[in-house]
């Protein structure tokens, strides 16, 4: 490969941050030492109860939020939600329908633009296609840069609440209220909420609004009930998984697991084949999320939303059937242009690139994203993709871009769109990935320039994959308890990553299961345990070093009602025999 290459990563084992303490012998060592190594040392700390979840009354905006919505609701406006495409957006759109008829506005519908007709966010486009104009319009996961879009509601007569976690650009929107707990100055300490989240708070305000006056003469709506929908949309956009989004991640699977979640969720559950008893957050990145999200990249994101919204359980299934395809469709897609992107990145782009940008004008915008993120896993370098805006516009394209450690991808296109004035028409996101648009004859100036600011802002150690372990477990410590202590101890996300484990193994027989999946059974030999083991994605590395050192997590398989130990190998290196 002529282009930047990813070096075998080196192996890096977590320090402890502090000494466990406190923990009952109930809790195994393991998980105590891996606990710590994130900055956890007491219980009180993954005691996640949602008595402990920060109170919405700090969150900047939310009170004047709060007033316009109980207007809306005693004079009986209509209310409509503009959403994003993304798994984000569309659970924040239900939890917003949902909750807001649960506290009793009785007009509420929702909008989510096509990224193909209106583009990203509250665009001018999609707010003059309301027929009829809402009295009152409030966003989801979008909004805080969407200054010509709310001007243009604003023009309609529309009343305008925004309600984001996006970082704010150098100009706010002119709307009636913003709730975003990352702009400059709001006191909320829970920096890391979805745009889900941010809504779910906004619903816990204005309950508290609502309770203060006295408006519920029938008793309170269990809000509770939305956190099935909190927790997969805060996965799914991968913010920090910070004690709070931990709370509200962990709520949301108990209701999974219970069975109590809404009729889409329990439908995506049963399309995903993942067993619900068990239901973990690797479950909802990996296998409810994306055929969520495949929607939005594909088709039209009101599918997604209208299975989540649904109470009626046939429908939900056909609905889920459906994102299924879509999402079966969007993998071939997906492996398609990752194959042409790989043989372009060896072919044009320079041996010695660190930010890679790519365009083919056969390339499909709505997955632009996913192939960022695979070719940033392989290269370990901040990847841009592109391709044109739609079937019919060739002339601008919509890029998506993915970043690593290092580089603050939002700022660094902040900082483009200072140095080159016009360049970039719109973009938007946040440290590790980000979209925007450009005309297609500016892609080259662009990839140009991209490539420089990495060049500026990276370190020469930032540009080397690091694998990072918990260290060894001991002989013996291969087990089901241990395993089941690992999957529950979490919910393990972003920022506050799955445990990973190395150790020296001896490969004793391996097969390769579909195209690049490999099954091994490999021994231990400080005791000769036989451990059975599998490498997703490995067609790299084949075949297997009969002498190797792995990175693996433990994790459990399930088969035909059984479960077992097993290992699930992210790396491995060969050593001498």
């Amino acid at each position: 490969m002529n282009g930047p290459s990813r070096q075998r990563p080196p192996l890096r084992r977590r320090v402890l941050q502090g000494m466990p303490r406190g923990w009952g012998s109930e809790v195994h060592p393991v998980l105590q030492r891996i606990y710590a190594a994130r900055g956890v040392f007491e219980p009180q700390q993954v005691t996640h109860r949602l008595k402990h979840l920060l109170p919405p009354h700090a969150l900047g905006g939310l009170k004047h939020a709060v007033e316009l919505l109980m207007l809306a609701i005693r004079e009986d406006w209509s209310i409509l939600i503009a959403g994003d495409y993304d798994c984000d957006g569309a659970t924040g759109v239900a939890v917003a329908v949902r909750g807001l008829r649960m506290l009793g506005a009785r007009h509420v519908d929702y909008v989510v633009p096509n990224r193909f007709m209106h583009g990203y966010g509250l665009s001018p486009a999609l707010v003059a296609s309301l027929e009829p104009a809402p009295r009152l319009l409030m966003t989801v996961d979008n909004g805080v840069s969407s200054v010509e879009g709310v001007a243009a509601a604003r023009e309609r007569g529309i009343r305008v609440i925004v309600t984001d976690h996006h970082l704010p650009g150098a100009q706010l929107p002119q709307c009636d209220a913003i709730v975003n707990p990352n702009l400059v100055g709001d006191p909320f300490p829970g920096k890391m909420l979805a745009g889900v989240g941010v809504m779910f708070y906004l619903l816990l305000g204005l309950r508290a609004g609502l309770r203060k006056s006295h408006d519920f003469a029938h008793g309170e709506p269990n809000l509770s009930s939305l956190l099935d929908l909190v927790a997969l949309g805060t996965i799914a956009d991968l913010v920090p998984l910070d004690f709070n989004n931990r709370i509200l991640v962990d709520a949301g699977l108990k209701r999974l697991r219970q069975g109590r979640a809404c009729a889409g969720m329990r439908a995506l559950v049963e399309v995903s084949r993942c067993d619900p008893s068990s239901l973990c957050s690797t479950d909802l990145a990996f296998s409810i999320g994306p055929r969520l999200n495949a929607a939005g990249r594909l088709e039209d994101m009101r599918m997604g939303v209208e299975c989540l919204l649904t109470e009626d359980a046939r429908k939900a299934g056909y609905l889920a059937q459906q994102l299924d395809a879509i999402n079966r469709e969007r993998r071939a897609l997906q492996a398609d242009m990752v194959a042409e992107a790989e043989i372009m990145a060896s072919m044009v782009v320079p041996s010695d690139a660190i930010g890679v940008a790519l365009y083919e004008p056969t390339w499909h915008a709505g997955v632009v994203g996913l192939v960022a993120s695979k070719l940033k896993e392989r290269l370990h370098r901040p990847v841009v993709v592109f391709a044109p805006a739609s079937t019919k516009d060739n002339e601008h394209l919509r890029g998506s871009g993915r970043s690593i450690t290092g580089f603050h991808l939002r700022d660094a296109l902040a900082a483009i769109d200072t140095c080159h004035p016009g360049l970039i028409e719109r973009f938007g996101g946040h440290a590790m990935a980000a979209g925007l648009s450009l005309k297609s004859a500016d892609y080259p100036r662009f990839a140009e320039a991209f490539d420089r600011i990495a060049r500026e802002r990276m370190t020469p150690e930032s540009l080397h994959a690091v694998v990072y372990s918990d260290g060894e477990l001991h002989a013996g410590s291969f087990t089901l308890d241990l395993a089941r202590q690992l999957r529950d101890g979490g919910p393990w996300g972003q920022a506050f990553p799955a445990p990973v484990f190395d150790n020296v193994f001896e490969c004793v027989h391996w097969k390769v299961m579909g195209k690049q999946h490999l099954r091994l059974q490999l021994r231990d030999p400080r005791d000769g345990a036989l451990l059975p083991a599998v490498m997703f994605n490995a067609h790299r590395n084949l075949p297997p070093p009969t002498q190797m050192h792995a990175a693996y997590e433990l994790v459990i398989n399930q088969w035909q009602g059984r479960e077992s130990p097993r290992l699930l190998l992210r790396d491995m290196w060969s050593i001498a025999s």
